[in-house]
């Protein structure tokens, strides 16, 4: 059904989309290339959330070039918007703009389109060809589509160990397990999430920044701290750098004085504090990514905790991938990846799926999501 040709421009829109991975969220990361005469004559990404989508981007740089799009053939990597939200519909510049063509990776999961600006196209008249490398262009927006199908975020936990799973000295210390390249990857990881979660014993014991470094980015997360008591330090890094990234700390709950007059010192300094309490007294974990996708807009969640809130994540069946990384030393007694009770048979285990592996320096590092 589809050329090689077809083939070629949906990847250089694919491309094109993989440059709003650190950019457009909460929106997804869309790319579309503009082609007549077999040239490409206009591309563009998803820009800032409130700022143009890929198929407007693409329009505006051919009409910059001094192209005229009417006849042309368009490739973008999700089926374009038909609603208006913090920007007018992209099915709209499209049919302004008369192409013979459209092709499109995928139909968009968002109840507000899902089929709907296809069929807008199809209307006018426009040829409309669904499902061109709709594999690719789904992994390039995990955490929107589980958003918007499931109300979650995709939730990605990051452990760092060594070959016999130990992620800190029996002190605490784990600075640094693996070498500068795999720490850079993990960057990267940071840097496309909509919030970093931790825990109350990480920023206790490591006092992390929790921010992006290794790689350029316009945009910084939200830290996002589970602290059942609010024992956050004051002084903690984590809470640094407020004009650039938010904070959120959630504890159990605000009913007592005590815990109203220590949240009150940090929302003071513009930390929102928010309570969501479980039935034993903790954080609901599951209730707070839902909170995380479905008030907050939240597409992907990165966590970089420590053993107990890593099990306890585990455990509630709160984590969609697992990001590995493996130093080439054994560490002995230490620290593991997370605090899990023991299997009463192998057939109560979880089990994963390795979906990647790759080599940063000496360090290994393994993808997987639950099988």
């Amino acid at each position: 059904m589809y050329s090689a040709v077809d083939h070629q421009f949906m990847s250089e829109a694919l491309a094109e989309a993989q440059k709003a991975l650190y950019l457009s969220n909460p929106n997804p990361r869309v790319g579309c290339v503009i082609v007549k005469a077999g040239q490409v004559i206009g591309r563009g990404f998803t820009q800032k959330v409130g700022s143009a989508h890929a198929e407007v981007q693409a329009l505006a740089n051919a009409k910059s070039l001094g192209n005229d799009p009417a006849g042309s053939i368009i490739y973008v990597t999700l089926e374009p918007c038909n609603h208006t939200g913090r920007t007018p519909p992209c099915v709209d510049a499209l049919i302004a703009a008369k192409p013979e063509a459209v092709f499109v990776a995928m139909s968009d999961p968002n109840p507000l389109v899902a089929g709907k600006g296809l069929e807008r196209l199809k209307v006018a008249g426009i040829k409309v060809h669904c499902g061109l490398m709709e594999s690719e262009a789904r992994a390039l927006n995990p955490g929107f589509i589980s958003r918007m199908m499931r109300g979650l975020p995709w939730v990605r936990m990051k452990i760092a160990a060594s070959l016999d799973g130990k992620t800190a000295l029996p002190d605490g210390r784990s600075q640094w397990i693996t070498g500068p390249l795999a720490r850079a990857d993990g960057h990267h990881w940071r840097a496309q999430a909509c919030a970093i979660v931790t825990g109350v014993g990480t920023v206790k014991e490591d006092d992390p920044s929790l921010n992006v470094r290794d790689v350029h980015t316009e945009r910084q997360p939200w830290r996002v701290i589970v602290d059942s008591k609010l024992e956050t330090p004051t002084t903690a890094r984590i809470l640094s750098d407020l004009d650039q990234s938010g904070v959120i700390i959630v504890c159990a709950s605000l009913g007592s004085p005590e815990m109203q007059q220590k949240a009150k010192v940090f929302t003071d300094r513009g930390i929102e504090v928010i309570e969501m309490a479980n039935t034993f007294g903790k954080v609901d974990l599951p209730k707070l990514f839902s909170y995380l996708a479905q008030e907050r807009e939240m597409n992907e969640v990165h966590i970089e905790s420590g053993f107990k809130l890593n099990g306890s994540l585990l455990r509630e069946n709160c984590v969609d991938e697992l990001l590995l990384y493996y130093a080439p030393f054994f560490m002995g007694d230490g620290i593991g990846m997370a605090n899990i009770s023991p299997l009463n048979s192998l057939d109560s285990r979880q089990d994963w799926k390795v979906i990647d592996n790759s080599l940063f320096g000496s360090d290994l590092r393994l993808r997987l999501i639950k099988n």
